[in-house]
């Protein structure tokens, strides 16, 4: 019966050492790690400023990318099912739009061959009286 005390006191020491592991690990790495202030005043001031002025961009790329999360979230189809297809539609859209813009500038192009066209053809008998 000399080998059962042993064993508690083991046991009661691992299970001293793993709650000081499992809890004194993350409150170390909090404790270590600095926030979001201390890493900013860190920064030279170029950095800084350009920070800054980016802040209000990326807050509303953020907030769209959340919209978007919510939007989708209420599919009963799986989330990154609906952004595939989301980005597909959008892609659609996309070349659509790329599509109708070329052909509003070939139209563009052929109102502006036109107007030349009959700028010539308005501009011969010009040539034809200077030349008599």
């Amino acid at each position: 019966m000399a080998g059962r005390p042993g064993r508690l006191g083991t046991w009661l020491k691992m299970a001293a050492v793993g709650i000081a592991v499992c809890v004194g690990g993350p409150a170390f790495v909090v404790w270590v790690q600095p926030t979001e202030e201390e890493l900013f005043k860190r920064y030279n001031p170029e950095l800084q400023k350009r920070s800054l002025e980016r802040r209000y961009e990326r807050q509303k790329e953020f907030d769209d990318f959340v919209t978007q999360l919510k939007e989708h979230s209420k599919s009963d189809k799986p989330i990154w099912t609906v952004q595939e297809e989301a980005i597909r539609k959008q892609r659609e859209e996309s070349l659509r739009q790329d599509f109708r813009n070329a052909e509003e500038q070939k139209a563009k192009q052929e109102a502006m061959r036109r107007e030349a066209g009959l700028g010539k053809s308005a501009g011969g008998p010009e040539s034809t009286e200077k030349s008599s």
